[in-house]
């Protein structure tokens, strides 16, 4: 199920005018604040009406200016969940689902409430009322709430923003599932790469007003060229790879297609798919296999480009196997190794400095 958005609208001192399209899966809108991401949601949802536009969810238009075509916000059949979980403070978990299921057209497919319950987690909560759960707890209620409206798209406004990191990680693992096990397609507004590189199928990179970039998430933040927008101190790529099995000192052993990585513990089954992101940064170059050093992460490839930056640093594209890593350098290393499209080297990656954060479904 396709969306399809442009979007044209000025505010005083801002102008948006944006077009995309986004597959089935889970599109993220990126960018720093201001960049015009939360405009572009409100627009599909109904709530902005823009000065010129055409919206489309699997060739249903919801809205076209050059027809006139305006659906309200209740006719859209979208589900929108905010930063906060918004929900009825009166009413326990149980009551605030079937609200949802309220709005809910007669006839429209998709998931009851107890496949909803048992996919976030929710079955322990559902006689509390809101003002007894915590964060985490919240926006997963939220989440269900609109699930239960049997949406064509979610829209999810930037849910974990007002999460600390503890909550962040334990609502991550329920959000990778509603990616992977649901076939609604779903719209999420952040700022957090660590997000983008977790839950992202398609990535659109927003920059004052514009889109810059759009397609495969890893293939997005991968590029060099993203890495100004993105940050450099953010800059990363992600690889893919299956769980082997767990050593006797603890640590899990991933297969990559170039090679093994080592990382502390997973809580994954061997065979599992894992999405690993691993910061510019972490990544040190070496043209020869290198010898006697503590790292236990050295994966071969061949340089793919060099991105030289306005200073001293650099942002080297490595392909490894069939995957992409990025390596931060200064320029001194670069010339210093002869760095150049074609030139085989080695990514040298710390075990440690892969965070748990960092590590996803695939």
């Amino acid at each position: 199920m396709t969306l399809s958005v442009s979007l044209a609208h000025a505010f005083p001192g801002f102008r948006l005018d944006a077009a995309f399209e986004a597959p089935a899966g889970l599109t993220v809108l990126f960018g720093r604040s201001g960049s015009g991401k939360t405009t572009v949601v409100n627009a599909v949802a109904g709530l902005l009406r823009p000065d010129r536009g055409r919206v489309t969810v699997a060739g249903r238009a919801l809205c076209d200016s050059a027809t006139g075509l305006w659906l309200p916000p209740h006719r859209r059949r979208i589900g929108y969940v905010f930063q906060e979980g918004r929900l009825f403070p009166h009413m326990t978990v149980r009551q605030n689902l079937a609200y949802g299921a309220r709005f809910a057209p007669r006839g429209a497919t998709g998931a009851d409430l107890g496949p909803v319950v048992e996919l976030l987690g929710i079955g322990h909560l559902l006689t509390r009322r809101p003002g007894a759960l915590s964060g985490g707890e919240k926006a997963r209620v939220a989440i269900g709430r609109a699930l239960l409206s049997r949406p064509e798209l979610l829209l999810m406004d930037e849910p974990l923003a007002a999460l600390d990191q503890a909550r962040k990680e334990e609502i991550l693992p329920y959000l990778e599932r509603l990616r992977d096990e649901t076939r609604v397609p779903i719209l999420y507004v952040s700022h957090s790469v660590a997000e983008v590189a977790r839950l992202a199928t398609t990535l659109v990179l927003m920059h004052e007003g514009q889109v810059e970039r759009t397609g495969p998430a890893a293939e997005v933040l991968a590029d060099p060229a993203s890495a100004q927008a993105i940050g450099l101190a953010e800059a990363g790529a992600v690889i893919e790879a299956r769980v082997v099995g767990e050593e006797a000192d603890g640590l899990s052993v991933l297969q990559t297609s170039a090679g093994r990585l080592y990382l502390p513990r997973i809580d994954a089954p061997p065979g599992a798919c894992l999405r690993i992101r691993i910061h510019a940064s972490d990544v040190i170059l070496s043209r020869g296999a290198p010898q006697g050093l503590s790292a236990l992460n050295i994966l071969p490839g061949r340089v793919e480009a060099v991105h030289l930056g306005e200073g001293p640093g650099a942002i080297v594209r490595l392909r490894s196997g069939q995957d992409v890593i990025l390596a931060r350098l200064t320029r001194r290393s670069v010339v210093a190794l002869g760095l150049a499209p074609g030139t085989e080297c080695h990514a040298i990656v710390k075990t440690v400095a892969v965070a748990r954060g960092d590590v996803g479904t695939a």
